[in-house]
């Protein structure tokens, strides 16, 4: 496996792309991962090489995805060639669909098997920028243990979930867990964090980040009710920490048995449920909260999906490679052993994965309801409005500023990005 750097510019060696026999060919991939990601690639990559003579090679990324992000944009304006196959966020389509093939025409006779949602989020100017690999819709984790000692039911509302988890968390203090905590998620600002933060508002009734039609309206009452609530939680049911937790920091606290509550996406399910995991048996998962009597929960759209670069020399067996990786058979595997919600639409209702991973056909509606982010109505201009976005949620949390300042400053910020136009 090949490991860049944060913000590296080195580029792959020209040697890394020779054939290593005749016919064959060496093949790179990006794959920003976490959890049981890049060991389940290389299983599919080793069978893939069997069959086919090439060779393929994983390029891991840093965990957050605003690196990762960075970095591709760095390949992609170079124009290089040492990268053949990128593994984007669902949001990365609007913003790079210059820089890769055109799918259309080489997945049409499987593009049917495929979350039609899925598909057109990858879709721009009815160009296939990328074949969908697995999809995403968090949940909100629970220790059903602690909910039975405590007589607990299941919270609804963001509330409920509050003082559940302050209940909780005092009790096993009292009785000598001092690494007890109520609550985890994403607080650090980057990408994970609007994704946190426009579900808060969204499940308030403050509407989106950028509305679909492009106007903005996120100033608001309601937005500003569901910033005061999340900043409550820091130092008191969630540590003070949180403002730097990513995925994999929110789930080691989970998993090691110090969280009544996470807030996670669905690869952390295979993970808590492992054979050595403290808490395996003792949680579930539940659809993230709602602010109150007639608003609806909000799950933000999450997913990644292959794409194969125009700088490729070997476009063709790129391609074969994006489709082999997203079959019905790996997908399968993929959803069993990492709790990714599958792409391809069978595999919800293929029993094994039933078996294993309950939790997946049960994520289905969630998953095709779920919140995308605004990439769509901002286009290339999403990155930045994400940016101002976290960094507004992000000072409120700290206390840098008020919810209702940092969301007036971050209106004004989004209006002169907007311009006369997205």
């Amino acid at each position: 496996m090949k490991h860049f750097g944060k913000f590296t510019g080195v580029l792959l060696g020209a040697s890394a792309l020779m054939a290593v026999s005749a016919g064959a060919v060496e093949l790179n991939i990006v794959h920003g991962a976490i959890g049981k990601d890049n060991e389940v690639l290389r299983k599919e990559l080793d069978r893939y090489e069997e069959m086919t003579g090439n060779t393929v090679n994983i390029v891991s990324m840093p965990e957050s995805t605003t690196d990762q992000f960075g970095q591709y944009k760095l390949w992609l304006s170079a124009k290089s060639p040492d990268i053949d196959v990128y593994r984007i966020d669902v949001i990365g389509a609007p913003q790079l669909a210059d820089h890769f093939v055109d799918l259309t025409e080489a997945t049409a006779d499987i593009i049917d098997q495929f979350v039609p949602a899925a598909v057109e989020s990858q879709t721009v100017d009815g160009k296939l920028v990328a074949l969908p690999m697995f999809l995403g819709a968090p949940a909100l984790y629970y220790r059903t243990d602690l909910l039975e000692k405590y007589d607990q039911p299941v919270p609804e509302t963001w509330d409920q979930m509050t003082e559940t988890a302050k209940v909780i968390m005092d009790g096993e203090r009292a009785e000598g867990n001092g690494d007890m905590w109520g609550f985890v998620f994403q607080g650090a600002p980057y990408e994970g964090l609007t994704c946190n933060g426009q579900e808060w508002i969204y499940s308030y009734g403050g509407g989106r980040i950028v509305e679909l039609d492009g106007s903005i309206g996120i100033n608001n009452p309601e937005a500003a009710e569901a910033l005061n609530m999340a900043k409550s939680w820091v130092g008191t049911i969630a540590p003070q920490g949180v403002l730097n937790y990513m995925e994999e920091d929110a789930r080691g606290v989970f998993q090691s048995g110090n969280a009544v509550f996470m807030r996670n996406w669905n690869y952390a399910y295979a993970l808590a449920d492992g054979p050595d995991s403290p808490v395996k048996g003792k949680f579930d998962v539940t659809t993230l909260p709602v602010g109150g009597e007639g608003d609806s929960s909000a799950a933000t759209l999450g997913g990644w999906h292959l794409a194969v670069s125009k700088y490729s020399p070997n476009p063709d067996e790129a391609i074969e490679l994006v489709k082999f990786l997203n079959n019905f058979e790996n997908q399968k595997e993929r959803a069993i052993e990492t709790s990714r919600p599958p792409t391809v639409t069978a595999v919800y209702d293929d029993p094994e994965v039933a078996e294993a991973q309950p939790f997946i056909p049960r994520w289905k509606p969630v998953v095709l309801n779920a919140l995308p982010r605004p990439s769509a109505a901002t286009k290339r201009k999403y990155n930045e409005v994400s940016s101002e976005f976290w960094t507004a949620v992000h000072d409120t949390l700290s206390g840098d500023g008020t919810a209702e300042q940092n969301l007036a400053k971050l209106e004004a910020k989004l209006k002169r990005l907007r311009g006369n136009g997205w």
